[in-house]
C-alpha cells in the first residue's frame, strides 16, 4: 500500500485530498495540521499536529514522527494568501505569503525529500498566479511572488530529485471555494481534489518539474 504525507491537510484542498487519497486511491495516508481538526481527526488517516512549516523546529517535530518510515509520495499543500494592492502594500502580509507558501514548502521537502523512496513523487501545490505570463491583471503581489517562488524551487527540486528518478509536479488546483477564497470559484475542493490526484498518478519524469493545471493544462511560466 503506497503511504503519502499531506502537509497542510486540515481543510479545503489538503482535506480533500488526505480523504480521497485514503477512501478511494487505498494509500496510506499521513496528514499534517498546525491546530486539531474535527473532520480531519473523523477520517481513517494518521494525523500529526502543529506542523507549522515556516518554524524549523515544527517540520523537525514532523521528522521525529516520522520514525524510520519511508514515503511512496509527499504532497505540500499548506499555504496563504492575502490581497496586496499596489497603493496599500502590507509588508507584513508579503513576508507572511513567502514565509508560508515559498520558504516552508521548500523547508518541508529539504527536511524530508530523503524518505521518499526511489520512483517516488512529490506534488506542490501552486497556483497559476505564480505564472508571469498568465499575469492579466495584476495586484496579489505577495500571493503571486510567493508562488512564482515556489515554481523556481520546484523547478530545481525536479533537477536534483532526478537521479532518484523522484518525479515532481507543480499543480494549479483550479479557482476552487474554499475558505481562502472566501468561499468565491467554480469548482469545490472534492472536485478539485479527484482531478489533482488524476494528474499526480499520472506524474512521470517526462512531466517532473512542469507546470500542470488540474484539468491537465499546461501553464506556461
Amino acid at each position: 500500500m503506497p503511504r503519502t504525507l499531506v502537509v497542510g491537510a486540515n481543510r479545503g484542498i489538503g482535506f480533500e485530498l488526505a480523504k480521497q487519497l485514503r477512501e478511494v486511491r487505498g494509500h496510506q495516508v499521513i496528514a499534517t495540521c498546525r491546530g486539531p481538526s474535527a473532520e480531519l481527526a473523523a477520517l481513517d488517516v494518521e494525523v500529526i499536529e502543529n506542523v507549522d512549516v515556516t518554524r524549523d523546529e515544527a517540520v523537525a517535530h514532523l521528522d521525529a514522527a516520522l520514525g524510520d518510515r519511508k514515503l511512496s509520495g509527499l504532497w505540500v499543500v499548506a499555504g496563504i494568501l492575502a490581497r496586496t494592492p499596489l497603493d496599500a502594500l502590507d509588508w507584513d502580509a508579503i513576508r507572511a505569503q513567502m514565509e508560508v507558501n515559498a520558504f516552508g514548502a521548500l523547508r518541508v521537502v529539504a527536511t524530508l525529500h530523503r524518505r521518499i523512496v526511489d520512483e517516488g513523487r512529490l506534488a506542490l501545490l501552486t497556483s497559476r498566479m505564480g505564472s508571469l505570463a498568465d499575469n492579466g491583471s495584476g495586484g496579489f503581489y505577495g500571493y503571486r511572488m510567493s508562488k512564482a517562488a515556489l515554481n523556481a524551487a520546484g523547478v530545481s527540486l525536479a533537477r536534483d530529485l532526478a537521479p532518484r528518478r523522484i518525479a515532481v509536479g507543480l499543480f494549479h488546483p483550479g479557482f476552487v471555494r474554499t475558505a481562502m477564497t472566501g468561499g468565491n470559484g467554480n469548482l469545490d475542493p472534492d472536485e478539485s481534489a479527484r482531478m489533482l490526484l488524476d494528474r499526480y498518478e499520472d506524474l512521470d519524469m517526462e512531466t517532473s518539474g512542469r507546470f500542470f493545471h488540474a484539468n491537465g493544462e499546461e501553464i506556461p511560466w
